[in-house]
């Protein structure tokens, strides 16, 4: 017999479901994810720390779970909203079924609500703080509980999500560089995308000093894709700080490009209900070249798209822009040379379940630390 869960977002609309994965409560912030296949790569996604996350697409689970495409090591999001859950998974490489997974990690769910009007709710309401119950089904005393719960602006996540000891990812083949990858939450296809190109990845903490960062003596610095409100990520905006000082090669995605623009002295904001899916274009200002994205931020940099910035460290520009709401999708420092010394994109090039467009961004790094970028 399935058992009834309660959906309720802290300005009081509620869904009714049925429950799916594990029983009891959970709360986060509610966001909608657009893309129709992936669910595995987005619920182990550390970037979605701390949000309950709704899928759009009304079929999920079809082809269940495997041990292979897990992008952690452990499902990150609070709590996962969908239409119409696979009775039973089809794939040759599935291990077990998505419903047993969510159990086995104790991942608080609902099913069966219409996942289309809560994803309108949200995109005119804004993502907001919500909770899923299978012991409070009554709306008014779950949101009582919604309300307690901490808001996403000014939440400091990175810290959360990221490794507690440094660990290395050889290169394929020859070795012909060394990164540093300060882990805000990295997804583990991202250094094995660097190291098919022959670099030899450094993952470390997203505490790590500037003298650990230094002694692995790295050709280039990367800032990966992680959780949270990126005003709160005083270190590792001094630390990107000192290593442009210092003329490292950087390469940021996702969070790692908020950080890059807080240390070239732009601002952030949040979104009403951010960017996420496998299905975002995006605009390179350079080429003309439209990219079809994948990507999740609620947050975005706040930076003059017809303007270049003056900064400490060189010129700075927006490189790339979202072409659904102009959002800036990619930043770049030039020095006085016109030579690249740095860049980031908003958007998550290692892209494991698809598309593959912005793989070619692993090959403008390997550029940079060449010196012909």
């Amino acid at each position: 017999m399935s058992q009834p869960a309660l959906l309720v977002l802290e300005d009081g609309r509620s869904f009714t479901g049925t429950s799916y994965g594990a029983t009891g409560e959970t709360f986060g912030e509610a966001v909608f994810t657009t893309g129709m296949t992936g669910y595995q790569e987005t619920l182990t996604d550390p970037s979605y720390h701390r949000q309950i996350v709704t899928q759009t697409a009304p079929h999920i689970g079809n082809t269940g779970v495997n041990d292979e495409d897990d992008e952690s090591q452990r499902i990150w999001v609070a709590g996962y909203v969908v239409r119409d859950p696979a009775r039973v998974p089809s794939n040759w490489r599935a291990t077990r079924s998505l419903d047993d997974q969510l159990k086995g990690q104790g991942i608080v769910g609902i099913s069966g609500i219409d996942t289309r009007a809560l994803t309108r709710h949200l995109r005119e309401r804004g993502a907001m703080r919500a909770g899923i119950s299978t012991e409070i089904l009554d709306p008014d005393a779950l949101l009582d509980k919604v309300l307690q719960q901490p808001p996403m602006v000014g939440a400091d996540l990175a810290s959360e999500v990221t490794t507690f000891e440094p660990y290395v990812i050889p290169a394929d083949g020859e070795k012909r560089f060394t990164v540093v990858a300060l882990d805000l939450g990295i997804k583990s296809m991202t250094p094995k995308r660097m190291a098919e190109r022959g670099i030899e990845v450094h993952v470390l903490p997203a505490t790590a000093t500037l003298e650990e960062v230094l002694a692995v003596n790295p050709d280039g610095i990367f800032m990966s894709n992680g959780p949270g409100d990126p005003e709160t990520t005083e270190h590792p905006t001094d630390l990107l700080k000192a290593l442009l000082q210092r003329g490292k090669p950087y390469f940021g995605i996702c969070f790692g490009n908020q950080v890059f623009g807080r240390a070239l002295g732009l601002g952030t904001f949040k979104l009403k209900y951010g960017h996420r899916g496998i299905n975002q274009p995006v605009l390179d200002r350079a080429t003309g070249k439209v990219e079809i994205t994948a990507q999740n931020h609620g947050f975005a940099v706040d930076a003059p798209i017809e303007q270049t910035v003056e900064t400490d460290y060189g010129t700075a520009e927006v490189s790339h822009v979202s072409l659904n709401d102009n959002v800036v999708e990619g930043l770049k420092l030039t020095g006085k040379d016109g030579r690249v010394l740095a860049f980031s994109v908003q958007y998550h090039p290692e892209a494991a379940a698809g598309p593959h467009d912005s793989a070619y961004l692993f090959d403008r790094f390997v550029q940079l630390m060449e010196g012909r970028a």
